[in-house]
Parts: structure tokens; C-alpha cells; sequence
């Protein structure tokens, strides 16, 4: 897991600036927090953001767009693959579902 700071705030920004992509951050009305323009590769995050809502802002758009990992710094494609993993880990255990349930269903699996 990595820390929702500035710093990896930056790391972000730098990925999707060597994706070509610019990141500007304004205030509009976002249904979102944010709002990509595909045909000028520009990302505009909602200004009033705090840095966490900001990174997560990031971290979808990163989901939403191909990314050509080729592309990338060596620094940059480590981070991305970083955040994958955590993606993915997030992603196998169920958020939503409470201790006791994933105790019932682990034994309804093992009998």
C-alpha cells in the first residue's frame, strides 16, 4: 500500500504527464471529481479536492485510460505496477462483506 501524501501525488502526475496527458486542477461541475478530454489528453480534477481525494481522482483515470507501461520512466512503470497490485489485492477481498459472513463462506466452502 502506498501513502495517500504529496509525493505520491506527484508520482501520479508525472506517470500521466508521460502518458502525454495534462493534469490541471479547476473547479467545475464534476460528477465524478473529475472529467477527461480524450481527443486533447487533458485530466481536469476538481480543485477543492484535499490531496487524498485528489490521488484517487488520479488513480481512476489511470484505470480508465490505456496505459502503454513501455511509455514510462523506469520510476514511473515500478510505481504503476505497485498500484496494480494493490488494486488487485484490494479487489480480491470483498469490502462489502463482513468477517463473520467470509468465516460462513470459508466453511460452507470447506465441507
Amino acid at each position: 500500500m502506498f501513502k495517500y501524501n504529496k509525493y505520491t501525488l506527484k508520482k501520479l502526475e508525472a506517470i500521466l504527464e508521460e502518458l502525454q496527458y495534462t493534469v490541471r486542477y479547476e473547479k467545475g461541475n464534476f460528477q465524478a471529481g473529475y472529467c477527461i478530454v480524450d481527443t486533447k489528453k487533458i485530466v481536469i480534477v476538481n480543485k477543492f479536492f484535499e490531496t487524498e481525494g485528489r490521488i484517487n481522482c488520479l488513480l481512476d483515470i489511470l484505470q480508465a485510460v490505456e496505459v502503454d507501461i513501455s511509455t514510462l520512466s523506469e520510476s514511473s512503470s515500478k510505481f504503476y505496477r505497485q498500484i496494480n497490485r494493490t488494486k488487485a489485492t484490494e479487489e480480491e477481498i470483498p469490502s462489502d462483506a463482513a468477517p463473520e459472513e467470509a468465516s460462513l463462506e470459508a466453511a460452507d466452502l470447506s465441507e
